[in-house]
């Protein structure tokens, strides 16, 4: 497929009937929305047209939310909101995932105090000791301003001696807080799949964040929905694989190899090497997500 680059959506919005939204990098960069961001969802709402909030954080959506309204992002300004960190709870609940089945409950957590939630009211224990554990659940870096994946080589290793599972609640490998790029749970899960441990990851680019996205819009035509995301290994990945289009914003985790800023637009050149490297491309190409 051959993408067009545009301004904004302004000229492509009444084509769709709904849209999912990444958040990290295209609603806001973690300590604020970005400009326009708002204006141009209340645009797409015009009509109408449904938002979905499709988010790789491995929290549920109630501490999301909040989030968002801390950013300023009200809940007004979208539809419905689907979390990586929803999934990884559903699979809590059900224990219908191999990794879970006859296991017990006792699970290590890596990552921050602030990923949190994902086992309130089912039973589950955490432990602090990784050889009481039954499997890990991976959030992310207890410290993302200060530590990298090499940091956990250690525990991982200690972890696979004892042929731990990890059920990874963000796949992102990194993320954009601010001008800054971090790492996220999906680079400690690649780390530990190649040092041999069993990983499962949930949210995108996976089917069934879309599958449960389109549920919730009650649309059945993949056709009738566009996908705003600014990660070529996710987002985009994602949707192509859902037969959605897609739209690529430049301004957030690929600014950097660029060399953008400000939401200014790739040339061409760059992006055709990015869809080559990849080997599926979006429909469309911008800045950040403006109207």
């Amino acid at each position: 497929m051959t993408f067009t680059i545009i301004p904004g959506l302004q000229a492509v919005a009444s084509d769709y009937d709904a849209f999912i939204l990444d958040l990290w990098g295209v609603v806001h960069n973690g300590k604020q929305p970005y400009p326009g961001a708002l204006d141009c969802m209340a645009r797409l709402r015009e009509g109408g047209r449904q938002i979905i909030l499709v988010s790789n954080a491995p929290r549920t959506n109630n501490f999301v939310i909040s989030f968002l309204e801390g950013l300023g992002v009200a809940r007004d300004r979208y539809d419905h909101i689907l979390t990586s960190g929803d999934l990884t709870r559903q699979a809590l609940e059900t224990r219908d995932h191999p990794f879970l089945k006859d296991r017990g409950k006792a699970f290590y957590q890596i990552g921050a105090s602030r990923d949190k939630g994902l086992e309130d009211g089912l039973e589950y224990a955490r432990v602090f000791d990784v050889p009481a554990a039954d499997f890990l659940i991976c959030t992310g870096l207890t410290n993302d301003e200060t530590e990298t994946p090499e940091d956990y080589r250690n525990l991982l290793s200690k972890a696979l001696s004892h042929d731990l599972p990890m059920l990874c609640a963000n796949p992102d490998l990194t993320v954009m807080r601010g001008d800054a790029s971090i790492y996220c749970a999906g680079a400690i899960a690649a780390l530990y799949a190649e040092m041999g441990g069993r990983v499962v990851l949930f949210g995108k680019p996976y089917p069934e964040v879309y599958r449960q996205a389109m549920a919730r819009l009650a649309i059945s035509d993949p056709a009738r929905i566009l996908a705003v995301g600014d990660s070529m290994r996710t987002d985009i990945k994602g949707a192509a694989s859902a037969g959605i289009d897609s739209i690529l914003v430049s301004g957030g985790i690929h600014a950097d190899e660029w060399g953008l800023q400000g939401g200014a637009l790739p040339s061409a050149a760059q992006v055709a090497s990015v869809v080559g490297e990849y080997a599926f491309s979006p429909r469309y190409v911008t800045g950040h997500m403006i109207w």
